[in-house]
């Protein structure tokens, strides 16, 4: 190797010290990083990392989503309807320890996970799950859910309380995203992100949180406690909530911060739309007058000095005589040279629903929801639109559902575990060498529902009869368990036995079968038109 092939080759830097981006004739080989086009003019975002990019603009979000939550129909409609699909009105622990690892059998597997969970509701199904000693597991999941969604993250703090009225002495404090920050005089440490203390991995440490919430009064400047992310015998203290979108990111973000300009401007033209019919619908007419200045200059001072103001002396002769209504046959009287002006307003806006309609599309897209969903409409959709709508719903549902079992209830599952353990109400011999084993399970929520029942009903006999889907899984889509399913079905079997009733399916047999019905025309429609595909 030569000396030369040490030298550096010379490279052509850009004004602001970025190399030029490899061209053909003087033009970028990507269209998107052209830096000459009108399209693009003024539009250099600077390339922050995802806390630079986040943590200073995050209490600004909070303030704006929370003031939509509260005040914009669309964002309380979205806000619920995460709620209810993605947790809704059931939480079940469904314990399914890896009985395999274990040298186990599945009869033993089954066994052990129905005491599980039986202790376990004692703990998740009352309020001695919550500090505050408020709350279920399914209302602090709730909780966990909207303060993850409308904020970027959900905290909970997991105490030790013995009570002498209780079972349990662990449970969970839930802690507003707002009290979570670094403390001033700490401002200067690059390890502590909005309250968050990592180590060189990126892995927290411990958490920074006010005793009180700074919008409260008597909020300390410097009020802080430091809480260990786990006990020094590796016990978790804290569990934090937050969708984690980019590596070394802390905090997390509303989930209509991509949105929130949109419903901004989207509920002010709406609001701005309604005042304006409702003003134009109380404006029947004008009264107009061609009466010259000075004529009703003597009219209005009776021929002296002191003018009166005529809108003040109209008002006030109009109520002293009991204004009368508009009512039909009515003879409304209106003072000398005045004339009656019919109004005509040009408001609202002809297009306003198609233009909101595309609006609201568009907000809806940024929030991962169907369009009839986010408007709780399907009185335009058919039987195969509102499926596929609902299908992609459903993926988004069902990541959020896995998102929350692993980030959420797993954590708070092993906590629980751990006491119960010590208690000696769970026997897992080697729990601490093998916690996956012991702790493997699924989280049983709500129901998807179903848009057509018979058809539904009818896919899910053939999913069963074809192996394509176990009793287990068509029962979980529905939020139940199907143990407790085949249990209830036996005694009604039994009951029905012993008073002589027939089976459902004898009975369903004979019965005529049902006639065809037009189910892909939209609602309140008979459309002959064929069902989208």
């Amino acid at each position: 190797m030569g000396p030369l092939a040490l030298v550096p080759r010379p490279r052509i830097l850009a004004p602001d010290g970025q190399r030029f981006a490899l061209t053909v004739f003087g033009q970028p080989a990507h269209d998107a990083a052209d830096r000459t086009s009108r399209a693009f003019a003024g539009w250099n975002p600077p390339l922050g990392s995802a806390d630079a990019d986040l943590l200073d603009e995050l209490p600004t979000m909070w303030g704006r989503g929370r003031d939509l939550g509260r005040n914009e129909a669309l964002t309380a409609s979205a806000y619920q309807t995460y709620r209810d699909n993605i947790v809704g009105h059931v939480l079940r622990l469904s314990a399914q320890p890896a009985y395999r690892m274990l040298g186990r059998d599945k009869e033993w597997a089954d066994e052990w996970g129905n005491g599980v969970e039986a202790w376990f509701q004692t703990w998740s199904d009352s309020t001695e799950c919550d500090a505050a000693r408020t709350q279920t597991l399914l209302g602090l999941t709730h909780q966990a859910l909207t303060g993850a969604l409308m904020n970027g993250d959900a905290l909970a703090v997991a105490t030790w309380e013995p009570r002498p009225d209780s079972l349990w002495s662990t449970r969970l404090q839930m802690i507003e995203a707002d009290r979570l920050d670094t403390p001033p005089l700490l401002a200067s440490r690059s390890d502590i992100r909005k309250g968050v203390e990592i180590d060189r991995y990126g892995a927290p440490v411990a958490y920074h949180v006010r005793k009180t919430h700074p919008g409260d009064l008597g909020s300390g400047f410097d009020d802080f406690e430091r809480i260990p992310a786990f006990t020094p015998w590796g016990r978790r203290r804290v569990i934090h909530l937050y969708d984690k979108e980019r590596s070394e990111q802390s905090r997390g973000k509303p989930i209509v911060a991509a949105v929130m300009k949109d419903l901004r401007m989207a509920g002010n033209y709406s609001q701005a739309e309604l005042k304006a019919a409702v003003v134009n619908a109380l404006v029947a007419a004008f009264i107009e007058s061609d009466l010259p200045q000075d004529s009703v200059a003597a009219l209005f001072s009776g021929g002296g000095e002191d003018l009166i103001n005529p809108l003040q002396y109209w008002n006030e002769a109009f109520s002293a005589a009991n204004a009368p209504r508009l009512e039909g046959g009515a003879v409304i009287p209106i003072p000398i040279g005045a004339k009656l002006a019919s109004h005509n307003p040009g408001r609202p806006a002809t297009a306003f629903g198609v233009f909101m309609g595309s609006v609201v599309r568009r907000i809806a897209a940024g929030m991962h929801l169907p369009y009839e969903l986010l408007l709780k409409d399907f009185s335009k959709t058919n039987y195969s639109s509102a499926r596929a709508a609902l299908l992609e719903a459903w993926r988004f549902f069902l990541g959020r559902r896995r998102w929350l079992s692993d980030m959420w209830l797993q954590p708070i599952y092993e906590l629980w575990m751990e006491e119960a353990i010590a208690l000696g109400r769970v026997l897992a011999p080697g729990f601490y060498s093998n916690k996956y084993a012991w702790l493997k399970s699924r989280w049983v929520f709500a129901g998807r529902g179903w848009v057509d029942p018979v058809k539904e009903a009818t896919a899910a006999k053939l999913r069963l009869e074809t192996g394509l889907s176990t009793l287990e899984m068509e029962c979980a889509e529905q939020g139940l368990d199907w143990e407790d399913v085949l249990e209830q079905q036996a005694r009604e079997r039994s009951r029905r036995q012993k008073l002589g009733l027939p089976e459902p399916g004898a009975t369903a047999s004979t019965a005529p079968p049902p006639e065809p019905d037009d189910d892909e025309a939209p609602a309140g429609q008979n459309s002959q038109e064929p069902a989208d595909a």
